[in-house]
């Protein structure tokens, strides 16, 4: 079956076709307006391939965490698509995606997101056979509480992500048990989700469309800037 992947979590946005004889097609294109990005990037690559949109059996998008309003229009897309298809969705969070990206290293695997005001977004990851296995919880911290986590792990570490590019020097205070992964893989790939939903969507292992949401570990600047006014009013 033929797989179409979205990832609009970061300031890239990334799109695939594939199925498991491999990807067929992607794009990234780094630009503030998701809002138009996707569909004109599948339709780019449709033609580009022969295939017509009816072709696509599955929809697989990024979760987050992530920017709001990327992830917002990312996952809206991704459902709208569906709907119209009539074809099973999946949601991956986008810090999976990232990690399976260096799934063959043996060291721990750090995916890191720029979450924007000094934090990041964070998951430790150890690969398996076929893929990678989470440890822990999604997390949002500053990257110096990040940095003593990897100190009290104790581990030789691959980073990858922006997070981590961006905020490397604080990062590389771990000591020598810290890598870090090329910038060519610091954003969450759609042709990587592709691969990662294949087998799923083959084992029907899917989402109904309500349950595919945002993964937000944190609130909105708005609605942190409207909380402030709230606590202002009546104080």
């Amino acid at each position: 079956m033929i797989v179409l992947g979205i990832e609009t979590s970061t300031p890239q946005t990334s799109v695939a076709l594939g199925t498991e004889q491999g990807v067929m097609a992607s794009m990234q294109l780094a630009s503030k307006a998701r809002q138009d990005d996707v569909v004109p990037i599948l339709e780019h690559m449709l033609d580009w391939t022969g295939l017509e949109l009816s072709h696509v059996g599955g929809v697989a998008v990024g979760l987050g965490p992530g920017l709001f309003t990327g992830l917002r229009v990312g996952v809206e897309t991704g459902k709208t698509l569906a709907q119209v298809l009539s074809v099973p969705i999946l949601g991956i969070p986008s810090l999976d995606v990232l990690a399976f990206g260096v799934r063959y290293t043996r060291r721990l695997i750090g995916a890191v997101i720029d979450a924007r005001r000094g934090e990041v977004f964070h998951a430790l990851y150890r690969g398996v056979p076929g893929g990678v296995m989470r440890v822990g919880e999604y997390g949002v911290a500053p990257p110096g509480h990040l940095a003593a986590e990897l100190e009290a792990a104790r581990e030789e570490v691959l980073l990858v992500g922006n997070g981590a590019i961006l905020y490397r020097k604080e990062l590389e205070e771990v000591g020598a048990r810290v890598e870090f992964a090329s910038p060519a893989q610091a954003h969450p790939q759609a042709s990587e989700m592709v691969e990662l939903a294949v087998p799923r969507f083959i084992r029907e292992e899917t989402d109904r469309s309500f349950e595919v949401l945002p993964l937000y570990l944190r609130k909105s600047d708005a609605e942190i800037a409207w909380d402030q006014r709230a606590r202002g009013a009546t104080a």
